[in-house]
């Protein structure tokens, strides 16, 4: 069977999400004071990047719902015992800065320019539809894409089959009729996989291995990639 549509991941597909956070970050650290109490801005986002990695591994196992993971992940950075409306006030002080920082990767809109007359496009993310939908419009793209799925609405995230296959149907598509493109190896390329997609993985920041997986550096390979042959053959790198 051909491909016939691409779904998409965003943060840091085609979304530069951790160019946002270090940024906005480090802007919110300066507001609220706290930047003196590390070393240096590096040991301060990485304690938030863990801090988010932690609290976002438990929003995907369904151990805590989306507004608790923002409040957990200030309480946990923060180490202070703050109330529900003190963390949300907090997160909310955090959102315009990394607002402010949003930005696309330049090789996004070349890349969905590139596909549009070829191919049918939608989104899946183990976000919140309201972020999402939020996210795209004000980075100009939201209609490139004919339906926007997220793990918060859906109750499943990936890299369950059912996230996919989810996302399959609000396009009318069987699973082998889709390719994905995300930048994690097991939650977006493998997981599409065994749910029976095509699984590209987007290596942005040059992590390598994986030789069992499809494996592109920039989305300006994906064009040739789908274009050259829609089932890909055996597992390849570009770079």
């Amino acid at each position: 069977m051909a491909i016939r549509a691409v779904l998409w991941d965003i943060d840091d597909t085609i979304f530069d999400y951790r160019g946002a956070d270090r940024v906005g970050m480090l802007h919110h650290l300066q507001a609220e004071g706290l930047a003196g109490g590390y070393d240096s801005a590096d040991q301060a986002l990485g304690h938030w990047q863990r801090t988010t990695a932690l609290h976002w591994a438990r929003f995907s196992a369904g151990e805590t719902d989306w507004q608790g993971q923002r409040r957990d992940r200030v309480r946990t950075f923060t180490g202070r015992a703050l109330s529900d409306a003190e963390a949300d006030s907090w997160f909310d002080r955090y959102l315009v800065h990394y607002e402010a920082a949003w930005a696309l990767f330049p090789d996004a809109v070349p890349a969905l320019d590139l596909l549009a007359g070829e191919y049918r496009h939608a989104v899946l993310s183990n976000s919140s539809l309201t972020v999402q939908e939020h996210k795209l419009r004000v980075l100009g793209v939201r209609d490139r894409f004919e339906a926007v799925v997220c793990a918060a609405e859906l109750g499943v995230s990936k890299p369950e089959a059912a996230a996919f296959h989810t996302a399959c149907e609000a396009l009318g598509l069987p699973p082998e009729d889709v390719a994905y493109i995300g930048d994690e190896p097991d939650i977006d390329a493998r997981g599409a996989i065994e749910a029976g997609l095509a699984g590209i993985w987007l290596d942005r920041f040059g992590a390598g291995g994986r030789p069992d997986l499809i494996r592109i550096t920039g989305l300006d390979q994906l064009p040739a990639l789908l274009l050259g042959d829609t089932r890909f053959g055996a597992p390849s790198t570009f770079g």
